[in-house]
């Protein structure tokens, strides 16, 4: 029997209606795309929140990529955003009539009354896009497996470099023509030779700068080490070098220490007093007065510190947009690489996780144009072999992909931590209170060994000023034979030792 239904007096088949709800319809957050939208037009906060999140592909309604795409444009033109602009820009591109009008617009503005959860929101609009991306996708791929003449493994490799495109959450860059990047290259290469300087950033390490140019833009840095080296001292002191005496943002994601205890050892690199009296407490007035005085510079430094524990790739890639947004950062630093998660896209065994993280390190890198550095653990294969500690590229622990994907490699490297009391070069100078900055690779330069100063118990890295002591020295056993016959106290007596850094005090 037709089983039949009225709807305002007209005879409606059901079992069309029970056909239509078994039907499929593609993820879609329509009422979601409207609010974020109208929060978009209401609230400037709310674009800042969201812009870096978000782009036009991941509106399903099509009227909602054009208004997105107009709010977009007036962003990047650094133009307000309100509903007057938005109805301007798109009357402009002529996309007003298709998107229903001022009276459409009107109607999203008041969808909202605020943008207290517009990133929740535009969460939820990207989730779903990319759950219409995965259908996509999946289809291809089915369509494509069906075809006897298509050779496995090209479809593998096609799959897979799909599937990463979307887990990497943007489209691909469209392609240049030569033409345009020689433009950019000479543009770029005339850029530098017009500034003073380094050409990246400086990093307060005198010869370093001096290898590297500074750190620059896009690349990955690999900074490896055993425990016990100070890998950790290194980029603390190198932060506070960049922050304070350049004033370059820097982002530091610590998985390892609490942001407390990483600003505590910055404290005591800048101020002179130990960590173990910071953390006691224990200061005399004379120390009080000091570290009021020198904390004020690191106060007002623009250093950003997150320490989210098992940090995924794809929320530090998301923390580091919004920074890169917010805050104009110029270079991310990770404590450390192993600590992270590959996130729910994690499959396989450890080495891929790492292979795919340092992946993600690099196109971070390149998608923000800055320098990314991730600190990394070496495998035991250090402590164990004969003769010589020194770290080598094989050492990296977990996987050879961090290599590859690394445009530097480098190595901190201290031979007193082992007992080693000299160098293992021809003049077989002392090493104590120094360490060893290896560039094991460089993509864009040259390879170099360079010597620092290591100041343990503020756990920081200088410059050392080689021959410095000694020169010092030498003076000052002059000045004693200068005036021991006239009975003078002798310059030791009337100053005190040398101290570390061949400077008395």
């Amino acid at each position: 029997m037709e089983q039949t239904n009225f709807v305002k007096g007209k005879k409606v088949d059901k079992s069309r209606i029970i056909n239509l709800e078994k039907g499929k319809i593609p993820p879609q957050a329509i009422d979601l795309e409207e609010a974020v939208l109208g929060a978009m037009m209401i609230d400037k906060k709310g674009i800042d929140d969201v812009i870096d999140i978000l782009h036009s592909e991941a509106f399903y309604k099509e009227a909602h990529k054009e208004v997105y795409a107009a709010i977009y444009t007036l962003f990047q033109n650094s133009e307000p955003t309100d509903l007057l602009t938005v109805s301007n820009q798109l009357r402009k591109d002529g996309k007003l009539d298709m998107v229903g009008g001022d009276f459409y617009l009107i109607g999203l503005t008041q969808k909202v009354a605020s943008s207290a959860h517009i990133e929740f929101h535009a969460r939820i609009i990207i989730q779903k896009y990319i759950q219409r991306q995965l259908i996509s996708i999946s289809s291809e791929i089915i369509e494509q497996s069906y075809d006897e003449t298509a050779d496995v493994f090209d479809l593998l490799d096609e799959a897979e470099s799909k599937l990463f495109e979307v887990t990497q959450g943007n489209l691909k860059k469209s392609s240049e023509s030569a033409k345009d990047l020689v433009r950019q290259a000479v543009n770029k290469i005339q850029e530098i030779g017009n500034q003073e300087g380094m050409s990246g950033l400086e990093t307060g390490f005198t010869k370093l700068d001096a290898l590297t140019s500074g750190w620059q833009p896009s690349d990955l840095i690999i900074i490896a080490a055993r425990p016990g080296m100070g890998k950790t001292a290194f980029v603390i002191s190198m932060a506070k070098n960049m922050a304070i005496d350049f004033g370059h943002p820097v982002a530091l994601f610590s998985l390892e220490m609490s942001s407390v205890q990483l600003i505590t050892r910055m404290i005591s690199s800048e101020t002179g007093l130990t960590s173990e009296k910071l953390r006691k407490g224990n200061l005399e007035p004379h120390e009080w007065e000091q570290l009021n005085v020198k904390v004020k510079n690191l106060t007002d430094a623009p250093i950003f510190i997150d320490d989210t524990p098992s940090l995924s790739i794809f929320d530090l890639r998301a923390k580091a947009r919004r920074l890169a947004s917010q805050h104009g950062i110029k270079i991310i630093v990770i404590d450390y690489l192993q600590l992270m998660t590959a996130g729910s896209a994690a499959g396989g065994n450890r080495e891929q996780e790492i292979s795919m993280i340092s992946r993600n390190l690099k196109a971070l890198a390149k998608e923000l144009n800055i320098p990314v550095i991730a600190l990394s653990q070496l495998s035991r294969a250090v402590e164990t072999r004969g003769g010589s500690k020194r770290p080598l590229l094989s050492d990296l622990r977990e996987s050879g992909a961090i290599e590859q994907d690394a445009d530097i490699v480098s190595f901190i490297f201290r031979p007193e931590y082992y007992g080693i009391t000299e160098w293992d070069d021809d003049e077989h100078s002392p090493c104590e209170g120094q360490g060893e900055f290896i560039v094991a690779k460089h993509r864009n330069g040259g390879l170099e060994n360079i010597r620092l100063k290591f100041t343990g118990h503020l756990a920081k890295f200088s410059d050392l000023e080689e021959g410095f002591g000694n020169e010092f020295q030498s003076k000052m056993n002059d000045f004693n034979q200068e005036i021991s016959s006239d009975n003078f106290p002798s310059a030791s007596d009337a100053f005190g030792d040398a101290g570390d850094d061949g400077m008395p005090f």
